[in-house]
């Protein structure tokens, strides 16, 4: 098998049907083998029904998994393991792909030269903002609200990881450097903060001198969801950012006995938070106050983990 593509899903079984209908519309070579492995995370919906009726379309092309532990890394997780392709595509439950999408994403991996391709993930629809939102731009927000990841039009070596909208990575990769962390990502668990699950994996490539391309060909398109434009959802948003950056980053050891997070908690709000505070008091313009906003909530997160982490520490 040349390629599997993995679509974990949690009750969205009508955005999935769709989903799924773009990908099995997907203009492969004849000589390719591929498959669509669709893991449902404990979904009480009608999401099985949902894959089996797509499969009947069309036949030998997809197979249905279930997970039944909360948690989008163990749903990730278990589309790896069970995977059958050399090449693993990533793609959210709720896209819609052009026809050329896998073909794009995939063809530069059949070889030992990349660890894994970011594909262009774009708005699937226009939607008018408020005037304290801007996709786009240094203070844009695109990537929160749509996963959107558009670098331009040329492909180049990636020095940020591609978000798991849209990615592949060759297996052995997986073999070589582990699955997603199940202590990052969407869970029933709050305890565990939202994001990076899927950045964390191609930092994890990166830091160890993996390549890993931008395909701006392998073009995605992600719904902007109304309901999450408000200026709350944002701030807790970016309050898991930063706590799932921390955890990222694990505890740090001690500094001649004085614990790390006494040096760092002071030192970031000296040096980050302050000066973020007061840069959001001046300024007037309306995309780029709310984004220093978000960034303080992101700091806080930071800290709020740090604390954390050292207080588990202690406990255990």
């Amino acid at each position: 098998m040349d390629i599997s593509v993995i679509v974990c899903t949690y009750n969205r079984c009508e955005l999935l049907r769709d989903a799924l209908e773009t990908i099995a519309r997907s203009e492969m070579p004849k000589e390719s083998t591929w498959e669509v492995i669709v893991v449902d995370n404990n979904s009480n919906d009608k999401t099985r029904e949902v894959v089996e009726t797509v499969s009947r379309c069309f036949p030998n092309r997809f197979s249905y998994l279930f997970e039944g532990r909360g948690g989008k890394s163990y749903a990730l997780n278990t589309g790896v393991q069970k995977a059958r392709g050399d090449i693993l595509a990533f793609v959210d439950d709720d896209v819609a792909v052009q026809p050329t999408w896998l073909h794009n994403l995939t063809a530069k991996l059949h070889g030992n030269q990349l660890a894994g391709v970011g594909g262009r993930t774009l708005p699937g629809e226009s939607v008018s903002f408020p005037d304290w939102l801007t996709l786009r731009g240094p203070y844009g927000l695109g990537g929160i609200l749509a996963a959107m990841f558009d670098l331009g039009d040329e492909p180049m070596v990636l020095d940020r990881a591609p978000y798991g909208a849209n990615m592949a990575f060759r297996k052995a990769m997986f073999d070589r450097y582990g699955g997603f962390r199940t202590d990052l990502g969407p869970s029933p668990d709050r305890s565990i903060p939202r994001p990076n699950e899927d950045t964390e994996y191609g930092r994890r490539l990166m830091a160890a001198g993996e390549r890993i391309l931008y395909e701006p060909a392998a073009v995605a398109h992600h719904p902007v969801p109304v309901d999450r434009i408000r200026k709350q959802y944002f701030l807790d948003w970016w309050f898991d950012y930063g706590r799932a950056s921390s955890r990222e980053v694990g505890r740090k050891p001690n500094v001649l006995g004085i614990p790390r997070y006494l040096i760092s908690i002071p030192k970031m709000t000296v040096t980050v938070l302050l000066p973020t505070a007061l840069q959001w008091l001046v300024t007037f313009d309306k995309p780029k106050k709310f984004f220093l906003q978000c960034w303080m909530w992101a700091t806080a997160g930071q800290m709020l983990e740090m604390h954390r982490q050292r207080h588990n520490a202690v406990g255990q």
